[in-house]
């Protein structure tokens, strides 16, 4: 039997479309086609921004004299002194920002009542790698340097991220440990993308493929360049490079995926290597499922499940060398 998608998934991404036929494929390399794509697609299905949020933007001082723009949540009259997540916006490595995961990220603080710090990585290919994941550093540090401003322990800050994001997580861990930064609570991984090799289409979902191999192939070309596909990348590049002794140096994992989400293969593929190495690994392949399911069919009862175990994942950062309690 092939893959069948969910039938309230189904009617959110006939919703999203409009009944109209899908647009033509942008070409390989076509970033611009790309991210107004994507920002159309999030200007109509992001959740708005809750009420009880509040929000201060910061510039962080990054490599080369420039800056980033950060921005934290935090929920009105939560509790303070406890956990914290550094966030890093999905949008293949090419396209996105802060202001588009607005309402991503107001809903995670609601729910959950932890602050997030949401990071404006500079976007390739005008930036390459290492230069977005380096970014990325630098708000972890501002992150670590200034919690007692933000409300948290930085013993208990976790890094979270979606699509890119999450690829940009995992290969923030990595880079982390190359520099001897901070310890790290937690990962949280939602649909990550993780492996530069990922660009030959799968005939089992390619015609419903929400980001299909094309797309996948121009991200990953534009934060490597020449560089994609190389023998020797390391994880800080391309995080499905880790091996299970590089895996062994990570901190507990959540990760979640759709089961027809391009992804899906190379994130079972990372938890395997996670589990392989003695790391606590939380992994839900949900059925019938597109990349970013939840976004286009947000009350489908399999999208309360996903926000509901991330909820859970979130909740449950336990300090550095605790244990966690599921």
């Amino acid at each position: 039997m092939g893959f069948t998608l969910d039938p309230e998934v189904q009617t959110g991404l006939m919703a999203m479309m409009g009944g109209a036929p899908p647009p033509p494929p942008a070409k390989v390399g076509d970033v611009e086609s790309r991210r107004q794509m994507i920002a159309g697609m999030f200007a109509a299905l992001a959740p708005a921004m809750p009420a009880d949020i509040t929000t201060k933007d910061y510039s962080v001082p990054v490599s080369d004299g420039q800056s980033i723009r950060c921005r934290l949540y935090k929920k009105q009259n939560a509790p303070e002194g406890g956990s914290g997540v550094l966030y890093l916006h999905g949008g293949g490595y090419i396209s996105g920002d802060i202001d588009m995961y607005n309402g991503v990220v107001g809903k995670y603080v609601e729910e959950t009542g932890v602050p997030f710090f949401s990071a404006e990585y500079r976007l390739a290919p005008e930036v390459k790698y290492p230069g977005n994941v380096d970014d990325s550093h630098k708000a972890l540090l501002f992150m670590v340097e200034h919690a007692a401003e933000f409300g948290i322990d930085p013993k208990k800050i976790a890094i979270m991220g979606d699509s890119a994001g999450g690829g940009m997580t995992a290969a923030l861990l990595h880079y982390n440990l190359e520099k001897n930064g901070p310890a790290i609570a937690k990962q949280i991984l939602i649909y990550p993308m993780l492996d530069d090799r990922n660009v030959d289409p799968d005939p089992a979902i390619d015609d419903i493929a929400v980001w299909k191999a094309d797309d996948n192939r121009t991200g990953w070309d534009g934060i490597l360049g020449s560089s994609r596909g190389a023998a020797d990348l390391k994880p800080s590049a391309a995080p499905a490079r880790m091996t299970i002794e590089q895996a062994a140096k990570l901190p507990a994992t959540y990760i979640d995926c759709g089961d027809m989400d391009i992804f899906r293969d190379e994130d079972i593929d990372y938890a395997k290597k996670l589990v392989q190495a003695g790391v606590s690994c939380e992994l839900h392949i949900y059925p019938g499922c597109t990349h970013g399911f939840e976004l286009t069919a947000p009350q489908a009862n399999v999208s309360q499940r996903a926000f509901q175990n991330r909820f859970q994942a979130i909740r449950t950062i336990v300090p550095v060398g605790g244990k966690e309690k599921l």
